[in-house]
């Protein structure tokens, strides 16, 4: 990596790192990179990784670079795709010893099989960081499980703090891929740390990231509630699990979308905002008496105020409902899909969404990266390499590491 890239370079420009991911931990921490100046190759076996055989698809059509999911966790990396002989292990050693980085999923049996020793890589390029992101980590006798997002959110507990009131249903697995997500986090900010002492001292390092310690530590409400007071969380729906049940949060407006108030009884501040605001409308109620003042009456009334409550949001759309609940200072929101962020004013203030060249001339909104930097630009985003298309180039440039040959 480059010691003289310019202020006004993104943060990782200069940066090379081998990617050697198979799934959406590994892929979403190259992403993190790659959208940040980083020159990500991503090394593929000649029938691609797994995530190009992932659905949906654009258009419904199957193959190698149609998949929604890889175009997901893989926007602006290169493909190289190299086999398991031996030229293809020379020319994977010799992209090594260019790197700055070597990402990589590969769990220790897999290591094995693939001929990689990251003992004799790290003393091979001392400067080498080699980045490990696994479900178990390393060492330890789960090093060599299998896992899925669901499988790490399970074994790692944050699984059981989600679901619905009703405990007679299981746990529900919350969506996005967050137990992919919270271990590619983990491992961005294991690598910052790698890259911070590098630069003090010039010497790489192994970072060893384990997907279920990453979301061991991420349990929110239950870890303390458990290693404290030694009590359990309850799962209840859209709130956070407390050991015991709270008033639920979720109102429907007038427009049939639902909005999300935490309303909290103990804050007098809040509950005043509120009742002047329903006030102003006609539809307080009792809510203004002397008696609301206090909290104990308010809590053993909670069903009346939920009730009206209820009513007053029925009676006006989610966008005045979160604009005028937020301008009075309460702590509310609508619940959006998906697919209306496309329309969100504030995401597109902030130039959230970028378009990008498509097939056929076709464009197509993407999300950027969510960091905004004061003293450098953020490049523009980038399609995912179709597969090896860069083989070629990259393989050329190699030709010399390949002639003399590269200790690995």
């Amino acid at each position: 990596m480059s010691e003289t890239v310019g202020r006004d370079a993104a943060p990782y420009t200069g940066l090379v790192v081998v990617e050697l991911s198979d799934d959406p931990a590994g892929e979403q921490t190259g992403k993190h990179l790659a959208e940040l100046g980083a020159d990500v190759i991503k090394v593929e076996p000649p029938e691609g990784s797994r995530s190009r055989r992932t659905g949906p698809f654009a258009g419904d059509v199957a193959g190698d670079d149609t998949s929604l999911m890889f175009w997901t966790y893989n926007a602006g990396k290169r493909s190289v795709v190299l086999d398991g002989t031996a030229s293809g292990r020379a020319a994977l050693q010799a992209l090594i010893a260019r790197a700055d980085v070597l990402l990589t999923t590969l769990r220790p049996s897999e290591l094995t099989a693939a001929g990689l020793d990251f003992r004799q890589l790290l003393d091979a390029h001392p400067r080498l960081i080699v980045l490990s992101v696994t479900p178990f980590g390393l060492e330890g006798p789960w090093a060599d499980y299998r896992t899925s997002d669901l499988v790490g959110l399970a074994a790692g507990g944050p699984l059981m703090s989600c679901g619905y009131d009703d405990h007679s249903i299981p746990p529900i697995r919350p969506g996005g891929n967050q137990g992919y997500q919270v271990a590619a986090s983990f491992a961005h900010c294991g690598l910052l740390l790698a890259l911070i002492e590098r630069q003090q001292t010039g010497a790489g390092q192994l970072v060893d990231v384990s997907m279920h310690c990453s979301l061991a530590v991420s349990g929110e409400l239950a870890n303390p509630y458990w290693f404290y007071p030694r009590v359990l969380v309850q799962r209840q729906t859209s709130r956070h699990a407390q050991p015991d049940m709270t008033q639920p949060a979720l109102f429907r407006c007038a427009d049939d979308r639902w909005i999300y108030f935490a309303l909290i009884l103990a804050e007098q501040k809040p509950w005043e905002a509120l009742v002047e605001w329903m006030d102003s409308a006609g539809l307080a109620v009792d809510l203004t008496d002397t008696e609301y003042s206090n909290l104990t009456h308010r809590q053993q009334n909670f069903h009346h105020v939920q009730d009206l409550i209820e009513v007053f949001f029925l009676l006006m759309d989610s966008a005045t409902a979160y604009h005028e609940g937020q301008r009075r200072g309460l702590p509310i929101g609508p619940v959006q899909a998906p697919e209306d962020l496309f329309d969100d004013p504030h995401l597109a203030a902030r130039k959230f969404f970028a378009p990008l060249p498509g097939d056929e001339g076709a464009t197509v909104l993407v999300p950027t990266t969510p960091f905004r930097f004061s003293s450098f630009p953020v490049p523009p985003p980038r399609p995912a390499p179709r597969l090896g298309e860069d083989t070629a180039e990259i393989l050329g440039g190699l030709s010399e590491e390949l002639a003399r040959g590269i200790p690995g």
